[in-house]
This record gives structure tokens, sequence and C-alpha cells, in this order.
């Protein structure tokens, strides 16, 4: 509109002095529209479509799901449409949170696996640990403990909080659902975090 009414100006110079494209200005006065700015629209329309089935890819997932299906396009071009149609996907708020808090000066345990992640038969290896799991409302922890030798999760225990009573409930849960003596010769094995606490660990150990 403010070209038009400046025409008289010269459609150059004034699209220069705003910074646009003098190209944009004449094709956009003729109705017309190039090739691309087509096929930027058919593109938005299968963006916006991943997104609906997918709201909480951003940028680099969505460009994933549409070279998944054949689209071939570029990574930028993806994040440019994107933003000018306001689309985002889930974002990620703070700092992440380590879920490792090792203690230079703490007792640790002897290591009776050391490195050797196998095992012959089911109850000889249990390894434990601890992960985050991010969730829309708040943050989330998750204890488990995996038997080595069927890759079962055979206890686990879900809380907001790192504390070590999540981490032996998870092993309570573990030695419980194994029944009676299943734990004999049985090697549980996990990292150097504080929150195991190596020695309520192994009294948990030792009492079952």
């Amino acid at each position: 509109m403010f070209i038009e009414l400046n025409r008289h100006l010269g459609v150059e110079p004034v699209c220069q002095a705003l910074g646009v494209s003098a190209s944009a200005s004449y094709r956009r006065a003729s109705g017309s529209r190039s090739e691309r700015e087509l096929e930027d629209e058919r593109l938005l329309a299968v963006i916006c479509q991943v997104h609906r089935a997918n709201e909480c890819y951003g940028q680099r997932r969505i460009w994933q799901e549409l070279r998944r299906q054949g689209v071939e396009v570029g990574r930028d071009r993806v994040a440019r449409l994107m933003r000018s149609a306001g689309i985002r996907g889930a974002k990620r708020r703070g700092r992440a949170r380590g879920t490792t808090k090792a203690d230079p000066a703490a007792q640790r345990g002897v290591d009776l696996v050391e490195r050797r992640f196998t095992a012959e038969a089911p109850n000889r290896l249990w390894g434990a640990d601890l992960t985050q799991l991010r969730c829309w409302q708040l943050q989330l922890y998750l204890a488990f403990v995996i038997d080595v030798y069927s890759r079962m999760i055979v206890g686990w225990q879900l809380a907001a909080h790192m504390r070590s009573d999540m981490v032996l409930d998870a092993l309570k849960m573990a030695i419980g659902i194994r029944g009676p003596g299943a734990n004999v010769g049985l090697v549980h094995h996990s990292d150097h975090g504080s929150q195991p606490r190596l020695k309520r660990c192994s009294q948990q150990c030792r009492s079952a």
C-alpha cells in the first residue's frame, strides 16, 4: 500500500529504502506468484500436517519426518517456514539436571563385574541405574534394575525426587518378584552415583 501511494517516486528507490524486493512488489501488484512461493505454500501444508500429528516435534524432527516421507527439502527451509507460520515444538525449559552425583571421598564397593556385562543364567547379574524423564508439568526420575541375562526389567520405581529410597524400592521389587532363593549368588551392579547409598544397598542385599 505504501509503495503504491509513493509510486511517483519510483518503485525501486522506495523498495530499496524499505529494504524489500522490488521484483516481489511487482509480482504482488500484478497478482502473480512465483513458483517458489507456491512450493512454499504446498510444503507448509505438509509441515502443518506433520506437526498436528506430532505436536512436540521441533524443526529437526519435522525435517527428518519429511525426509522419511520422501519430501526432499533443506532443514533451513523447514525452519524458515515454521518460523513464518509460528509453529514450534515442545521446548525444554531450564538446564538439564544430572542424575549421577559421585562423591570422590565416598566408599566404593568392589567392582565384581569388571565391564563384563554377560551372564550364563537368570539371576546371576543385575544392573541398576537411574534416569530422568521430562514431562509437561514436572521432572520425574526412574530407577530400574535389569537382569543382564534376559534383559528384563525386574524392578523399578518412579518418583519426583532422586532420593535413595526410590533406588532401594526398585531393588526391593526386583528381589520380591524373583522368589525365595533366586538371589543366591547374585551380583548387583550400579554406577558411582550418590543416590544408591552403597551402605544401604548392601544392607538390603544382605538382608534379602
